[in-house]
């Protein structure tokens, strides 16, 4: 695994159909959700003779910022109204090229670290919300970014419709009653905060808690 300074590197601001096919192909969500939100979408490109004059090559990694649209998320964790989010976002989207992960150190961690700063520059940006689903990681990457840990969210369920072929597809939006379909549990999943307004950080509610450290690729 390399261990470079990551300057063949550079991030960029990007449309969703710079990013969606590495979305569609290796985020951990591309069976559950049959697309994403675009929202401050950044992609990861590699170096090249053209970079400084144009955008040329394969996107590595996507990085999705979104406005946070948790129900009743603001008035529990800040004591706000849901119709004053302004500010507040959550990443809703990141992934790595799983070859560019295995071989380049500390490429995610970089990669979104070097989001933040961009998106911060961007926008207005009071607080990012982030969820470790834990059916499938534990949230080392949001650690290792000084995020920090709220605990788990609460048990819910999701209604999942069943398709032509047999199998079923989880329903994010929109009504359920009239589909054929069943309800399952939701996994739950692990909630970190990183809180940059003074004034939100002396209002937040939640507890942090501990976090237990496990060994992923960060």
């Amino acid at each position: 695994m390399s261990k470079s300074t990551k300057s063949e590197f550079y991030i960029d601001r990007v449309d969703k159909n710079t990013i969606k096919d590495l979305l569609y192909t290796h985020h951990y969500l591309k069976d559950e959700s049959q697309d994403f939100r675009s929202g401050w979408n950044y992609g990861l490109f590699k170096r090249n003779e053209w970079s400084d004059f144009l955008r040329v090559g394969e996107c590595l990694g996507a990085c999705v910022f979104n406005n946070i649209t948790g129900k009743n998320f603001a008035l529990g964790a800040f004591g706000i109204p849901d119709t004053d989010q302004e500010g507040l976002y959550e990443l809703t989207r990141l992934c790595i090229e799983p070859n560019l992960q295995k071989e380049e150190y500390n490429i995610t961690s970089w990669f979104l670290s070097k989001c933040i700063k961009r998106f911060r520059q961007d926008t207005d940006v009071k607080v990012i919300l982030s969820y470790a689903d834990n059916n499938h990681h534990k949230g080392t990457i949001y650690r290792a970014c000084n995020f920090t840990y709220y605990g788990l969210t609460d048990y819910k369920t999701d209604f999942w419709k069943k398709l032509p072929d047999g199998s079923f597809r989880k329903v994010s939006h929109g009504p359920v009653k009239h589909l054929e379909g069943e309800w399952r549990p939701r996994s739950q999943k692990h909630r970190f905060l990183l809180v940059y307004d003074k004034q939100l950080k002396q209002q937040l509610k939640l507890k942090e808690q501990t976090w237990q450290s496990i060994k992923e690729d960060i």
